[in-house]
């Protein structure tokens, strides 16, 4: 068993090769396989594994946290059904009694 080199780059940095093994790895993308690294000193980064034929590589990714809160989902989902409740009120067309059909109505 060869002993592989351990390297860890940022994904800015990567070389064509480590692209390349990235992509046929992760085709479908790799955003269901970034993990949380944490260093001694209790800061972190996030990445992805990927290795070549001689190496391995831990590739740090950057990732937005979605910091919303629940009160701000609300409003935003509740803001956006006030409008689509204003379109749905009722014109004036609306209060005008309609026809009601008889079979005289019907011309042969």
């Amino acid at each position: 068993m060869e002993n592989k080199k351990n390297v860890i780059v940022h994904i800015s940095n990567i070389t064509p090769e480590v692209q390349e093994a990235l992509e046929e790895k992760y085709p479908d993308g790799f955003q269901h396989h970034v993990f949380k690294v944490t260093k001694p000193n209790k800061d972190f980064f996030y990445a992805i594994t990927v290795d070549t034929q001689d190496t391995s590589y831990l590739i740090k990714v950057d990732v937005k946290i979605d910091t919303a809160t629940n009160d701000k989902i609300d409003e935003q989902l509740f803001s956006q059904h006030d409008n689509i409740d204003a379109d749905l009120k009722p014109t004036d067309e609306d209060d005008e009694p309609k026809k009601k059909k008889s079979d005289d109505d019907d011309i042969f």
